[in-house]
This record gives structure tokens, C-alpha cells and sequence, in this order.
């Protein structure tokens, strides 16, 4: 029987979910990466999980997995982009806030993705032209808005544009307090929420080229409608990097405006 992509997307996610639910409050055995980073056993194992429904449903894809790095043949024209666990320290430290995340990129571009949230049992999934979130069976699209107010602000490293740019440094603009609400949840579940209208915008440095941890929801928030660029309003992957996603074009100019108050120069 044939099945879909997104099918096999949301399948690979939930998979995913299902072994960091069961493995959540376990004391669980540390993996030492570079840079102080780690992985859990939980990361490894819903991995696993992950690869398994892969390679049965899609044996001839490419894969690239956080912790088990790129399997397949090197000039694949179909890519897997997996993330069984982003927000391990918060897991870890059994804090709830994290996803798990797959994403086909074909050719160059993502053409489906699911984030999973293994405790609100929630996935968040898209074909490439609409997204939605999938609860007990049922799902609903997803549409973007910016009433909450509030901004998620990744301040997790790499930081290749610093010392010019600092997300950080948004906390602390009277601008960016007086207009928006942040937040720091230090988990990509956070760009899945701009996509469902639980924030308003999202901001982060880095090279988000073939991320696994940003893969899913960026095309979620493409797909749902949302203003998606890099950090100076450029297109995605091009120029300084990074990522501004908003959930209209206002938030999204008021976010690039207080951006720009750190990359004027003299700054």
C-alpha cells in the first residue's frame, strides 16, 4: 500500500514522541558532544525510532539524524531531516517543553515536515501547501495571528553574527519590551507555535540551512502563511542568516526595525 510523505512524516514524528513520553523522568545516561552539548538516551532511542519508520516506508531516501548523522547515498535527491529531541537540557531536567522533529527536503526544498509534541500529544504537520495540528485524530489548520503579542527569542549558540547582532539584546531594547511579550523557551516547538498562533513571532541567529532542529518548522510556517526571513529581512538562507518568522507583515517590520537598531552601523 502506497503512503504519502506527510504520512510518513507524521508517522516518523510520533514514533519519536512516543519513546521520549515513555522515557520522560527516567534517569538517563548522558552523551558528551562538543561545545558542553549532549545527548540523552532518550534523544539516541527516539532516534532509532524515528529510522526505523524511515527505512521501512523510504529505504531509498538520505537521512541526516542529530545523533546519528547522515546515512544514504550521497547524491540523494531526497533528504530525511531529523531532530528526535529538540530541547534535550530541557528534558533533561524533566521540563515538557520540547519536539520532535522530521522534515523531507527535495532537491531544495522541504516539501513536507511534522513536529511532534509528545506531551501535549500534538503534531504539527504540513504537505507543503497547508499546515496543521493533529489531535486525537482530528485535524485543524493552522492559522497564524500575532494577538498574544509574544515573541520567542532563541538565545542558544552558535551566534555567527555576533558581536553585531546578539538576540539577547532584544530583551533588553525599550522598543521590543514595549511592543512585544518575550519569551525563552529554548526548544523549536516555539516556530511550530508562530505557524498555530500561540506567538507572534519567533527570532533567532545561526545558519539554519538543512537544520535538523529548524527543517520542520519553517516549513510549517511557510506553508501556514506566516512572513519568513532571515534576520535582516533577506530570503531565507541568504546573507547574515538567521531566521525572523512572524505571523504578519507588521509584527515582521517591527521585528526587523528593532534587528536593524543593532546592525546600524556604529553600533
Amino acid at each position: 500500500m502506497l503512503i504519502s510523505d506527510e504520512k510518513v512524516a507524521v508517522a516518523a514524528a510520533q514514533a519519536g514522541a512516543a519513546v521520549v513520553r515513555a522515557m520522560y523522568g527516567a534517569s538517563l545516561t548522558r552523551f558528551e558532544k562538543s561545545g558542553g552539548d549532549f545527548a540523552t538516551a532518550g534523544d539516541i532511542e527516539a532516534e532509532k525510532a524515528i529510522l526505523d519508520v524511515l527505512r521501512f516506508t523510504r529505504p531509498e531516501d538520505a537521512v541526516t539524524g542529530e545523533e546519528s548523522g547522515r546515512t544514504g547515498a550521497g547524491a540523494a535527491e531526497r533528504m530525511w531531516l531529523v531532530d528526535p529531541l529538540c530541547g534535550t537540557l530541557n528534558y533533561a531536567v524533566r521540563n515538557m517543553l520540547v519536539a520532535v522533529n522530521v522534515a523531507l527536503r527535495t532537491g531544495s526544498i522541504v516539501t513536507v515536515a511534522a513536529s511532534a509534541d509528545p506531551f501535549a500529544d500534538e503534531v504539527f504537520w504540513t504537505d507543503g501547501i497547508r499546515a496543521y495540528v493533529r489531535r486525537d485524530g482530528v485535524d485543524e489548520q493552522l492559522r497564524p495571528s500575532a494577538e498574544s503579542g509574544l515573541v520567542d527569542v532563541n538565545l542558544d549558540p552558535p551566534f555567527p553574527n555576533a558581536p553585531r547582532f546578539r538576540a539577547v539584546r532584544l530583551l533588553a531594547d525599550t522598543g521590543f519590551v514595549e511592543r512585544f511579550r518575550p519569551r525563552v523557551v529554548s526548544t523549536s516547538l516555539a516556530v511550530a507555535w508562530v505557524a498555530a498562533g500561540r506567538r507572534a513571532a519567533y527570532v533567532t541567529d545561526g545558519d539554519l540551512r538543512d537544520s535538523v532542529h529548524f527543517a520542520s518548522g519553517i516549513a510549517l510556517c511557510q506553508a501556514a502563511g506566516c512572513v519568513v526571513t532571515g534576520i535582516q529581512g533577506q530570503p531565507l538562507h541568504t546573507g547574515a542568516g538567521g531566521l525572523i518568522v512572524a505571523a504578519d507583515d507588521q509584527t515582521h517590520a517591527a521585528l526587523l526595525a528593532l534587528v536593524g537598531n543593532q546592525l546600524s552601523p556604529g553600533c
